[in-house]
């Protein structure tokens, strides 16, 4: 499912295990997982209620740093972010930012389009993997 540049992808574990199994894989992608950002523990702090929904930040100088060096805006955007969350029906998703959007946003041409294109394939096998039954 894809909304305004925000790609929604199904997982078949609970919210818990799809996190560390995305952490994991980009982990073992070579990337950096910079900051986990559990917002239900801090709704909780705070006396609400939340699903559980965790912000993975995520990612490699080598990926993010050619877009900067054309359009220093889109830091703003990166590090990679991925959000697990889970929907009032108990239905575990994996959402993150689809990198062609990201260049649009900041009028990236297409003279990047292969870095786009690389990072929108880690991103989908990310998402794949954590979310798969594997």
């Amino acid at each position: 499912m894809a909304t305004d540049g925000l790609i929604s992808v199904q997982s078949r574990h609970r919210a818990s295990e799809t996190a560390a199994r995305l952490a994991a894989f980009v982990e073992s992608a070579g990337m950096t997982v910079f900051a986990r950002i559990d917002h239900a523990a801090g709704a909780a702090q705070a006396g609400l209620t939340l699903r559980p929904t965790e912000l993975l930040i995520f990612g490699a100088a080598k990926g993010g740093t050619p877009l900067m060096q054309v359009a220093q805006g889109i830091g703003i955007d990166l590090p990679l972010k991925a959000l697990v969350w889970e929907d009032a029906g108990g239905q575990t998703w994996i959402s993150y930012n689809d990198p062609a959007w990201l260049a649009q946003r900041h009028g990236i041409g297409a003279s990047l389009h292969a870095v786009q294109a690389a990072m929108r394939a880690l991103l989908d096998d990310a998402a794949r993997h954590a979310g798969s039954a594997a």
